[in-house]
């Protein structure tokens, strides 16, 4: 999700406002947590609306429109680089690859404040249904990976997986692909269906969801008032989405594309984080190793680990 202060879209004024504005963010059942949280927002932008954004709407009066960003982290760099928004929630490999690639202008338009997600995101691997010679992830040896893009959550999930299994080189080739990347429930519905047939599954490296805001609202050395004050409707948030897993899975099944049996599902997988305001140095530094080994990132060019995350002083 995306958060954003600055002037008043509805009049054009420049006027300094006391709440975050814009929120921005990823699918819609992580975001739904979210939902429990911000209060006196004006727009709320997010990939989609989810149950904890809902709560935070219903119970905590959040007051805040959402947009959907479907294609993903990279939009909401581009959103949050040009002013569009505020406070990003998206996948940790997103943020930090934004950040420390060669030749990102000026400040890099946003830093890493918080961690809404503990848990690792599960990446299902996935092959056609006519393909039975595709039995196992160890049959994968020497096949061809499809990626949404270069530099994607998938491509990079394809080296983690070849350096998990010793070995094999992935390449990413154009043509047809002989399996795919999803994460788990985007690709069940299609197991159910029959369209592609599950091989196995990974697991990132590193907790799935980050938070970042923009430079403006964390310069080095201090974090705005405002977006602190959201971390503490959003740790309210979480909590209410534990202690209410059943409005949850009421909310999941009834709005977003999942059955209650996959929302209950989902729930036993996922982490929230308890206290999201920070984010732990060695999860950037081991995701900006496997980064550099996916050639995301080059070493000693573009922004180093230390300078992704806001640093406070007291």
């Amino acid at each position: 999700m995306v958060v954003t202060a600055n002037c008043d879209a509805m009049n054009g004024s420049a006027r300094a406002r006391s709440s975050l504005d814009r929120i921005g963010g990823p699918s819609p059942h992580y975001i739904s947590q979210l939902s429990c949280v911000v209060t006196t927002a004006h727009r709320l932008r997010a990939r989609t609306l989810s149950a904890p954004l809902h709560f935070a709407q219903q119970h905590y009066g959040l007051e805040a429109t959402l947009v959907p960003f479907t294609s993903g982290t990279g939009h909401m760099i581009t959103a949050i680089r040009g002013d569009e928004i505020d406070i990003g929630i998206g996948l940790t490999e997103g943020w930090i690859a934004g950040l420390g690639k060669e030749g990102v202008e000026g400040d890099g338009g946003y830093r890493l404040v918080g961690t809404y997600v503990d848990t690792p995101l599960c990446w299902a691997i996935s092959t056609g249904s006519s393909r039975p010679e595709i039995a196992s992830v160890s049959s994968l040896r020497s096949k061809r990976i499809g990626v949404s893009r270069i530099g994607s959550g998938s491509q990079i999930m394809g080296f983690v997986l070849a350096d998990s299994r010793a070995g094999s080189d992935h390449a990413v080739n154009k043509g047809d692909a002989d399996y795919f990347m999803w994460e788990h429930f985007t690709s069940k519905k299609y197991y159910d269906s029959g369209e592609i047939r599950r091989v196995g599954e990974i697991y990132t490296p590193w907790s799935s969801w980050k938070i970042v805001a923009s430079t403006a609202l964390a310069a080095e050395g201090a974090l705005d008032p405002r977006v602190k004050d959201l971390f503490g409707k959003l740790d309210k948030g979480i909590v209410h989405f534990n202690e209410n897993q059943e409005e949850a899975v009421r909310w999941i099944s009834t709005n977003l594309d999942y059955s209650e049996a996959d929302a209950r599902e989902w729930l036993k997988t996922v982490k929230f984080t308890a206290g999201v305001e920070g984010v732990k140095p060695e999860v950037v530094n081991n995701c900006v190793d496997i980064l550099r080994k996916a050639g995301v990132l080059a070493e000693g060019k573009g922004r180093q680990p230390e300078q992704m995350v806001i640093r406070e002083v007291s």
